[in-house]
């Protein structure tokens, strides 16, 4: 078997960069979309969301930056164009949007997304005995679990 420099297949962890730049894609897109949301948000819970936006989407840069790294780490190489962003992204891109139902429902979604893509990571992870990958992916998918259960239940 050909491994890598941690020990690992490097035709597994070649598959696992890919999926990792589909992750890391996707959370270009869901950062982009809390900043807009943060901007244009009106209405009696603008202060709340106003605040709220602005703590996902800083949340989000520094796991956008974990996820870089982590290709880097399995020596592949991270994606940083929007042009490759838009191809490989599934999760929703919001526009213009500034009503607040409208906003939190699309953060549900959009984590939703997420959470199917890291699942998948996951379960590629696991396989390929990439401890490091399997830690970022359950420590992303228990925090955005218990956000999509606090974002539902203020949507009532």
């Amino acid at each position: 078997m050909n491994r890598n420099i941690l020990g690992l297949d490097k035709k597994e962890t070649e598959n696992l960069a890919e999926k990792l730049n589909g992750l890391l894609a996707n959370f270009q897109i869901y950062y982009q979309n809390l900043r807009g949301l943060h901007w244009n948000i009106k209405g009696k819970n603008f202060f709340e969301l106003h605040v709220k936006f602005e703590e996902f989407y800083t949340d989000s840069q520094v796991k956008i930056d974990e996820i870089a790294e982590r290709v880097l780490t399995l020596q592949g190489k991270p994606l940083h164009t929007f042009e490759d962003y838009i191809r490989l992204a599934s999760v929703p891109v919001g526009k213009n949007i500034s009503n607040d139902v409208e906003s939190v429902k699309l953060v549900v979604s959009s984590l939703s997304e997420l959470l199917k893509i890291e699942r998948v990571i996951l379960e590629i992870s696991d396989e390929t005995n990439d401890e490091g990958t399997n830690a970022m992916m359950s420590n992303f998918i228990a925090e955005q679990e218990k956000t999509i259960w606090m974002l539902s239940s203020w949507l009532g």
